[in-house]
């Protein structure tokens, strides 16, 4: 009640009401933008690692089993392996497109129709045409599926020839040279990432092996998994089923500096707006400060009528720690809200500005993502909460420390 009646009191009567204010603003504000920035980050990650790990493999298979008869048996082994949803063979490698308004390279993956419809964010995500007659029909083997923002780049679409040049596909008595065959568009696809969107064309597994110089051959085994976490732990599964001929390597290890870089920022990240957190409390410190200078006088009455002083310490202690826990639930309301409605904002934000917020060129995401993490939310609460009741206590604990007598000399 006293710890109430302290906050609400105005500043003639020694109140603190507009410290009080600014602690819980900043509190309330520090939180929410902690909240925010780490959802924005948890869903970056998400869809970042959703995105590239549903476009490549989660495990690689390469070496001798690549190699002659012994590569099929070795994909049907692979496939048996619990908890591997998909072992596809794979050629990946770089060609120039020529289209008739531009000509750019272009990165070429030969897949099996099989293992193209498997792959959903592709076959999931068709923009114009049909993966109807992939590696047969009315095209055979010369059909390709072509990036949407690729195939508008160079202003061709389903239907159209599409002329790609491969650096090492002839061979001759004076080694290698370029191949240049048209291609039929069959299709052109999304998968949300402009990266894959502008630079990649799925071409038939036996089309790619003779376009590439490739014959009898692949580049790698790539292996899908429930999770993708598991990665790491499968490995000696997959290695035994692939044959003591086998590399295997998974995709923390190819992309190790990537992953590791974008986990080093997040905690950074994390560590910096805490510490905004800290700064918000500190306001705490200076309006108990005042606060106890102001209520000299009541503290010695009370004292003088039999407070002891643990109730002094308890009573500022929860005036201190009023603001935080007010600052902190609105601060978990307003992050939340941001973050569940991101796409809303990011909206309005472009539409006042006229800018991009989030260009899908810079970040490779077509849209600003958000994850809450609940988890995290918690933990933030945790600290917010710990940080306030830790700036509350040294002006409660010099309240308790009050000597009555020297607090009414002057009276």
């Amino acid at each position: 009640m006293l710890a109430g009646r302290y906050l609400r009191a105005k500043r003639s009567q020694g109140g603190v009401a507009l410290i009080s204010i600014i602690s819980f603003v900043g509190i309330m504000l520090a939180v929410a933008v902690l909240i925010t920035t780490m959802s924005v980050m948890n869903g970056f990650r998400a869809e970042l690692l959703g995105r590239i790990l549903g476009f490549n493999g989660h495990i690689y298979v390469t070496g001798g089993v690549l190699d002659g008869p012994e590569r099929a048996p070795a994909v049907e082994r692979i496939r048996q392996v619990p908890n591997v949803v998909q072992a596809a063979s794979v050629i990946e490698a770089q060609a120039i497109a020529m289209g008739p308004e531009q000509i750019t390279g272009a990165i070429v993956r030969g897949l099996s129709a099989r293992d193209l419809a498997a792959t959903k964010i592709v076959s999931s995500n068709v923009t114009r045409g049909s993966l109807r007659g992939y590696g047969q029909g009315e095209y055979g083997g010369d059909a390709i599926v072509v990036g949407d923002r690729l195939a508008q780049a160079l202003g061709v679409g389903p239907g159209d020839t599409l002329t790609l040049i491969s650096p090492t596909g002839g061979t001759t008595a004076f080694g290698g040279t370029p191949l240049q065959k048209p291609y039929t568009i069959l299709a052109t696809f999304t998968a949300g990432m402009s990266q894959y969107d502008q630079a990649y064309i799925f071409m038939p597994f036996e089309q790619a092996q003779l376009f590439f110089g490739r014959e009898g051959t692949a580049d790698a085994i790539e292996v899908r998994l429930t999770d993708p976490d598991r990665a790491l732990r499968m490995k000696a599964d997959i290695n035994k089923a692939a044959g003591p001929a086998a590399l295997v390597s998974d995709w923390t290890q190819r992309d190790a500096s990537y992953w590791g870089a974008l986990k080093v920022e997040r905690n950074v990240m994390r560590l910096i707006l805490a510490m905004l957190i800290v700064i918000a409390a500190l306001n705490i410190i200076s309006g108990l400060v005042m606060l106890v200078k102001n209520k000299g006088r009541d503290i010695a009455i009370l004292r003088t009528i039999g407070a002891g002083q643990g109730s002094i310490l308890r009573i500022f202690f929860l005036t201190g720690a009023m603001i935080g826990l007010a600052g902190t639930v609105a601060g978990v309301a307003l992050g939340v809200l941001i973050s569940t409605y991101i796409d809303p904002i990011q909206t309005v934000v472009e539409r006042v500005t006229g800018q991009a917020v989030f260009s899908s060129d810079v970040y490779f995401l077509s849209r600003l993502p958000a994850k809450i993490d609940w988890t995290e939310v918690a933990g933030i609460v945790a600290f917010s909460l710990l940080i306030s009741f830790l700036c509350t206590l040294p002006p409660a604990w010099r309240a308790s420390r009050l000597d009555p007598v020297e607090a009414l000399r002057y009276e």
